[in-house]
């Protein structure tokens, strides 16, 4: 199981230790480094960042948001970042639910999700590909667009740049069974939002059987401490966000997913006190022991034995929200 680093989006601004734990992060012989966006910071910059100032670690994006971008769009930032960094570049995309789609890119969300990830990413892979013109007669990706509002005149293209990696690895953050299921057949790999490793089972019935190579990377934040209730706040508190204020009452992924998870009564509640305001509360009402099952938190030796729960099962590459110095190599040293 390789080790990653996931920085994350960006808060208020930029977080003057994040170069530094990609730096140290690669020292310590971590595989990849990964940045996500929300609606703030973008993930692509950050990385070109880190790109620069490292050699040899992986660089990837977990997730760039569909939605921002038009797929030959995303792809030619991969395309050119791959170039950049010789080779580096892992793309993970993600579509995001409808209160983020049509809130901040003001765009519709698709009523068939599965269809316009489909889409989406046959439209990377031809860019990438570049055997040929861009052609895909799609519901919600067109290329050449023939829509009744266009000009008509749209003409297939193919890059002037010519792709470093054709086969550049593309992984989906995926979090409904279908969604899931469609992952294993159309990427490289898999990006969970949340995973427990003693409750593999919740996603066997969508993983199936897995190809060779295929790559399961989950995130997991990480804090070597001695108080382990201290170190699951920050764990709360992304969770509260997610299952209460990332998405409407009647339709918020995230919570879906924790109720999948076996904690729909608490999902529940969760969400009933963020959307009332009631915040702090939200934060209190999740479950430890569900923010202790996602994640590696305590002293050392309580971390070893769950590092191996991780190491036991299909994860192939452990994405760690890891905050300190200190923390990341206490898991090099385990996961050697």
């Amino acid at each position: 199981m390789r080790l990653g680093l996931a920085l994350g989006y960006w808060g208020r601004g930029p977080d003057p230790g994040h170069l530094a734990l990609a730096q140290e992060a690669e020292r310590l012989g971590y595989d990849s480094v990964w940045t996500a966006e929300a609606w703030g910071s973008d993930a692509f910059t950050p990385l070109t960042w880190i790109a620069a100032r490292t050699s040899r670690i992986r660089l990837g994006t977990a997730v760039a948001q569909m939605a921002a971008r038009s797929p030959v769009t995303t792809a030619m930032h991969a395309l050119t970042l791959d170039h950049l960094s010789g080779g580096r570049m892992t793309l993970g995309l993600g579509l995001s639910g409808p209160q983020v789609v049509e809130g901040w890119y003001g765009r519709p969300f698709p009523k068939s999700p599965l269809t316009a990830t489909r889409e989406y990413v046959e439209v990377v892979r031809q860019v990438l590909r570049r055997e040929g013109p861009v052609e895909v007669a799609g519901r919600f990706h067109a290329h050449p667009y023939r829509g009744e509002d266009g000009t008509g005149l749209g003409r297939p293209l193919k890059p002037i740049t010519h792709p470093l990696r054709a086969d550049l690895p593309v992984l989906l953050g995926a979090e409904g069974p279908k969604n899931i299921a469609q992952t294993t057949r159309i990427a490289d790999g898999w990006l969970p939002l949340y995973w427990s490793p003693t409750r593999t089972d919740a996603y066997e019935a969508s993983l199936g059987g897995l190809r060779e190579g295929f790559t399961i990377a989950p995130m997991a934040r990480a804090k070597v401490c001695d108080d382990v209730a201290e170190g699951l706040l920050p764990v709360k508190a992304m969770l509260g966000f997610y299952i209460g204020g990332m998405g409407h009452a009647a339709r918020n992924f995230h919570a879906d997913l924790m109720a999948r998870m076996g904690y729909g009564e608490e999902a529940r509640r969760v969400q009933e006190l963020f959307l009332a305001g009631r915040r702090e509360e939200a934060v209190r009402a999740v479950p430890d022991a569900f923010a202790d099952e996602i994640s590696l938190v305590g002293p050392r030796g309580r971390v070893a034995e769950r590092l191996a729960l991780w190491r036991a099962g299909p994860v192939t590459d452990l994405l760690l929200l890891a905050p300190d110095p200190h923390t990341l190599r206490v898991l090099a040293e385990l996961n050697s």
